[in-house]
């Protein structure tokens, strides 16, 4: 019996416990929804802008790299040993100017044996041509001769023979003089290659030395790089776009660039080549945008940002783009209502964004809009509007 006794008692405080936890519950659930209510029917604290009309552009930034213009490698055309080096890294450099001789003792000599050989090759021809007209006076003897009966057949072939010897005799000799004046030229060409010189095509007159490779009493062979010249003015800009801003660019486009080496400086340049083709490996295709560079501030090899505008809208809706909220996967805004007691939300469709402006279109976008506190919100949610704006100007 006792133990039927404390079972029962055990039971009654079992339900007692669970009649007190459900009781509890409902009254928690009583108190939120009392509270949900007060804060329903209290306004909620937000911030609005207004909501603007005007132009607004679409910019894309992308990475690149400075390259020369155009460059060269100055080599000389024969070996020897640099005598002189006229100039030095970063000096400038004109059209046609020296910057190096090499030792023309040779080359010197060379010329001079050629002559030699001219002159023996012009004595040759000389005596050649005597021997013609020596050759020819005979047979002209030997003919008037024969008309008069005194020499024979004979001694008029012989002298035929011999006057046609020495006019082959001559062409060998002149063909002589020919090759020697032309062994002559090729010489002094090549006594000309110990000058070096800066020869370059374009409308540059003076470019600079980026690069020395060699020191003057070193001893080069032919085509072995002595200086690297560069133009820097204009100077290139290469970067790469992919498939998605490609067809928004346009030959002669502007655009501008920023460096770290010129903070808070801007240059303006001009696309000029795009690559017809993209690279397998990353997608992209090559852009060459050029930029005046007259106190050649700019250098090759710096590392700059390109900001194109790929695009403009005039007299469109603007918004903050901290007005935007997506609910449900749609974007939209919360327009403050008239009285300013309400926001109503309404769809947008999301157009070019610069910076922190936004364009948008859709119904009803007009007077102020909210951006802070639409976390709170809802269609007709009930509101207070603590601080607002004129918004952020065109």
């Amino acid at each position: 019996m006792q133990r039927r006794n404390w079972l029962y008692l055990l039971i009654l405080m079992v339900v007692f416990v669970m009649l007190g936890w459900f009781i509890y519950q409902r009254l928690m659930e009583t108190g939120q929804k009392s509270n949900q209510q007060e804060r329903t029917l209290q306004p909620v604290p937000v911030e609005a802008v207004a909501v603007m009309q005007g132009g607004i552009e679409r910019h894309r930034s992308f990475s690149g790299t400075l390259q020369a213009q155009a460059e060269m490698v100055v080599s000389p055309k024969v070996g020897g040993r640099v005598e002189q080096l006229d100039v030095d890294l970063a000096d400038f450099v004109s059209r046609d100017q020296v910057i190096a001789r090499l030792d023309n003792a040779e080359y010197v000599q060379a010329v001079r044996q050629v002559e030699a050989d001219l002159a023996v090759a012009r004595a040759n021809l000389a005596e050649a041509q005597s021997l013609l007209k020596i050759a020819e006076r005979e047979l002209e003897r030997i003919d008037k001769l024969s008309q008069r009966g005194v020499s024979s057949e004979s001694q008029r072939d012989a002298a035929k023979a011999d006057q046609l010897a020495k006019q082959a005799h001559v062409e060998v000799t002149k063909a002589q003089v020919t090759r020697a004046e032309s062994a002559l030229e090729s010489s002094r060409i090549r006594l000309g290659y110990t000058v070096v010189t800066a020869s370059w095509r374009g409308d540059s007159e003076q470019r600079v030395v980026a690069e020395r490779y060699v020191d003057e009493g070193e001893t080069v062979s032919a085509n072995t790089p002595l200086l690297r010249i560069v133009e820097l003015n204009p100077i290139t800009v290469v970067f790469f776009v992919t498939e998605r801003d490609y067809a928004l660019l346009q030959h002669g486009q502007l655009a501008s660039l920023t460096t770290d080496a010129y903070p808070g400086e801007s240059f303006t340049g001009q696309i000029v080549r795009i690559s017809p083709v993209f690279r397998e490996s990353t997608r992209q295709a090559q852009v060459e945008m050029r930029v005046k560079n007259p106190l050649l501030r700019l250098k090759p090899g710096m590392f700059v940002r390109v900001t194109v505008t790929l695009g403009r809208a005039d007299d469109v809706t603007i918004i903050p783009e901290q007005a935007l909220v997506t609910r449900d996967g749609n974007s939209g805004v919360f327009v403050v209502s008239a009285d300013g007691k309400t926001v109503i939300w309404r769809l947008v469709k999301v157009g070019i964004q610069q910076g922190d402006r936004v364009q948008v279109t859709g119904e009803g976008l007009s007077g102020q809009v909210v951006t802070l506190g639409q976390q709170l919100l809802d269609d007709r949610s009930a509101v207070r509007v603590s601080r607002s704006g004129s918004g952020t100007s065109p």
